[in-house]
Order: C-alpha cells, then structure tokens, then sequence
C-alpha cells in the first residue's frame, strides 16, 4: 500500500506559528489524493498521505543550516552595507 509524504518546513507564515492550520493541511492531502487518483483508482483507495513537519534547525542547504543560510543572504543582498 502506497504512503504519500509530504513535507514542510515547521515556520509558520509568521513568528512564533507553525506550518499552517489543519484547514491547510486538509488541502494538502485533498491535493495529494487528487494527484494520485489521476493515476490510478485503486492506489487512491488503498493509499495513506501523511504530512511531516520539520523543524527550521532540521534542515539546510549549501552546508550550512537554513538560518545561517538565509541570514548569509540577507547580507549579501544588494543595497545592503
């Protein structure tokens, strides 16, 4: 039986939230069942979605973890001195 992951990262769309509400995951999964069902009606049935949230100290790119990263990039931008 098929499992569909999705991950997200754990930042919330403003300080001190996470990912999204369970309205948004909602959407998430409804998408990710209606994806699967343009491939095939029985995996749609017989499949699970499951979403993971990660934490922001939990990943990167680069080398570098995702914080440093984008604080490295913030100083970098132009017009910045």
């Amino acid at each position: 039986m098929p499992i569909v992951t999705i991950q997200v990262t754990r930042e919330g769309i403003s300080p001190m939230t996470t990912f999204g509400t369970s309205e948004q995951k909602a959407a998430l999964i409804k998408g990710a069942s209606q994806l699967v069902l343009q491939r095939s009606q029985q995996a749609a049935r017989l499949d699970f979605r499951v979403i993971e949230e990660i934490e922001l100290d939990n990943w990167g790119w680069g080398g570098l973890p995702v914080a440093e990263l984008r604080k490295k990039l913030a100083n970098s931008a132009p017009g910045k001195s």
